[in-house]
């Protein structure tokens, strides 16, 4: 999933037709004073981030005049918001709020549909809402061939008792943020609240949007905007991270890579996917490594997708060594990681009898693999060998570097 920032799916749901506040963008407290004469005061300053729960952060404030707009603006600016630093604002016009709403549309993986959750009781936490108050919430599977149709989205919302005007307005906007949902190939799209202004309209006060990554080429509108991979980092992605999205990326249907990047370390660390993986790194810590990446790959990648990733994890200074444990796989040709792996290295210029190196690799065509790594001058075994054994042996390895 890639995040959406809350302009650019703001400025997305306008177009569905769904109504939001006034907006600018800013970088500093001097554009933020600019854009809020603009708008008009009162206004709503809030972080420009791709995270939730701002509000708790203290990265949401109100101001009503340019003094306050300023000292406002720099005090968000000198914020890190739950491990993102703030480098922009964005200021919006203050919405009279006479009731909030909330509504989402997810994707549920286990019913393999879209589910649309929507309540009266916008503005907190929903989670708090479903334990305290379940009578005040709604959940709805769309049947995904058919969509929503407004008698459904109008149902929803009289189920947790909107009428009269509300209720019209409350239909028209949700049936546009499906439309948005499915237009888009959004993962979630959150408005919370979703505000009934004293006027009597409906507005998407503040959204949280994410969108599929692997339907990333036919979003054009969203090229440079969006940040594939996003959505598994727990901080901004760092160059070598977006590097590796982008090698994932390049090959969508042929099998998995992922790489995070740790601070210090000096040992490479390629890992077969899902638990697998943790395991390897556990154990690799456990007895004494220090994973300079915690990476893992799956569901048969390609030779270019291991080549890749092998460039990678080699590029970040201060690595002196690269362990690669896969526990037995029946998805992955292991050959084909072979030669990925072996092509990655000559890309380096590693040397593997100067070099640290240790393969651990069972699976599908592992005897052509186990021929490919040893020709290659590898340390390589099979299943005979247990994880925690091959990390001691790549551990004395790295000690007598």
């Amino acid at each position: 999933m890639a995040r959406v920032l809350e302009n650019i799916g703001k400025g997305l749901l306008r177009k569905m037709g769904v109504a939001t506040p006034e907006f600018r963008v800013v970088s500093n407290s001097e554009e933020a004073v600019i854009a809020a004469a603009d708008i008009g005061y009162p206004v709503v300053i809030k972080a420009l981030v791709t995270v939730g729960k701002r509000g708790k952060a203290g990265a949401v404030k109100f101001a009503d005049n340019s003094k306050e707009a300023e000292k406002i603006a720099q005090e968000i600016l000198s914020l890190t918001v739950r491990n993102f630093p703030v480098e922009q604002l964005l200021i919006e016009e203050k919405l009279d709020i006479s009731q909030e709403l909330y509504v989402s549309i997810t994707f549920d993986s286990a019913k393999r549909c879209p589910v649309i959750i929507a309540s009266t009781e916008g503005g907190m936490d929903i989670e708090e809402i479903a334990r305290t108050r379940p009578e005040k919430i709604v959940k709805y599977p769309v049947n995904i061939l058919e969509g929503l149709y407004p008698y459904q989205a109008k149902e929803i919302w009289s189920d947790i008792g909107l009428t009269g005007n509300a209720l019209q307005q409350a239909t028209q906007t949700l049936w546009n943020l499906y439309q948005g949902f499915e237009n888009y190939d959004a993962t979630i799209l959150e408005v919370n609240p979703l505000a009934i202004t004293s006027s009597g309209k409906i507005v998407a006060a503040a959204i949280l949007m994410g969108v599929d990554d692997d339907a990333l080429y036919r979003q054009k509108e969203l090229l440079g905007k969006v940040e594939e991979g996003s959505d598994r980092a727990w901080r901004p992605l760092t160059d070598l991270e977006k590097k590796m999205v982008a090698v994932d990326a390049a090959e969508p249907y042929r099998g998995t890579a992922r790489y995070t990047e740790m601070d210090g370390g000096d040992i490479g660390l390629i890992a077969g996917g899902g638990g697998g993986s943790l395991l390897a790194y556990d154990t690799l810590v456990r007895l004494g490594g220090t994973p300079a990446n915690y990476t893992e790959f799956g569901g048969n990648p390609t030779e270019t997708k291991v080549a890749g990733l092998v460039r990678g994890v080699l590029s970040k200074p201060g690595v002196k060594g690269l362990f690669m444990s896969v526990n037995i796989t029946n998805n992955t040709q292991t050959d084909v990681v072979a030669k990925g792996f072996i092509s990655g290295l000559h890309d380096m210029n590693i040397d593997p009898s100067r070099f640290p190196i240790l393969v651990r690799l069972a699976g599908v065509n592992d005897h052509e693999a186990k021929k490919i790594f040893i020709k290659g001058g590898i340390e390589y075994y099979g299943d005979d060998v247990s994880m925690e054994d091959a990390a001691n042996l790549f551990n004395e390895k790295m000690r007598k570097v």
